[in-house]
């Protein structure tokens, strides 16, 4: 697979990356896990530093599995990851108190 740019990307992505970064600059964390679908995971390292970029955060990418929303690795509660960033194909549309998820 040939390497993109993010604007390359983000002409394939509704990304919201704007939207990302405005959180992680309001919120504040130190450690950022990204999580993406199998067909993402490609353009994972470009999001990634896209985001670090633009923000004090450091980013890490969870490349195991990911089946949606409600999967959030358990090991993160170990690791110091402050705040979960899920890209998807489908929105989220649950209410949640959880503060590593990014919501409407």
């Amino acid at each position: 697979m040939e390497k993109k740019t993010i604007e390359e990307i983000k002409e394939i992505y509704d990304l919201e990356l704007e939207r990302v970064i405005k959180t992680i600059k309001k919120e504040k964390p130190k450690n950022v896990l990204l999580q993406f679908p199998e067909g993402m995971k490609p353009y994972s390292q470009v999001i990634c530093r896209e985001i670090e970029k633009n923000t004090k955060a450091s980013c890490f990418i969870w490349l195991g599995d990911c089946f949606g929303g409600c999967d959030i690795p358990m090991e993160v509660e170990h690791l110091g990851i402050d705040l979960i960033i899920q890209f998807g194909h489908s929105p989220w549309n649950f209410r949640t108190d959880n503060p590593k998820v990014i919501k409407d």
